[in-house]
């Protein structure tokens, strides 16, 4: 008989690695939900994963107002996170974000789909940091 593997086994992972990472990092699950966030992010969006829980992706977005460097609003469906959902692959963006303080922040993000057996989709993973013009 043969063992089948959690279909959550790659969101585990994905959530141990973020947990470990001094880089902000948000997890999103098949659903759509964020499904983790670490202290990094936590910093930068000034809530904690536990005072959130599991969200949606809309709200998620509503947390942190992406706009286009020209100070347009960023629709969801733009952001590199719902790239990756939509079309299974990765995709690099830098957008403004307000922080807990109010202020606008330049921030660079890459959404990366996950995968388990196979094409099994089962999420996505969120690296995300402050950007400056002067990093490139």
């Amino acid at each position: 008989m043969s063992r089948r593997r959690p279909k959550n086994l790659i969101l585990i992972v994905a959530r141990e690695l973020a947990s470990n990472l001094a880089t902000p990092v948000f997890v999103v699950d098949a659903r759509g939900l964020v499904v983790f966030f670490n202290e990094p992010a936590e910093a930068m969006l000034g809530r904690t994963y536990p005072e959130t829980g599991e969200i949606p992706v809309e709200e998620w977005r509503a947390l942190f107002a992406p706009e286009r460097l020209d100070g347009t609003p960023l629709p969801l469906e733009e952001l590199p996170s719902a790239i990756a959902f939509r079309e299974r692959r990765p995709d690099h963006g830098t957008f403004t974000m307000e922080g807990p303080d109010g202020v606008r922040h330049e921030v660079a993000a890459t959404g990366l789909p996950l995968f388990a057996r196979g094409r099994e989709f089962v999420g996505v993973v969120v690296i995300f940091w402050e950007h400056s013009a002067e990093a490139g």
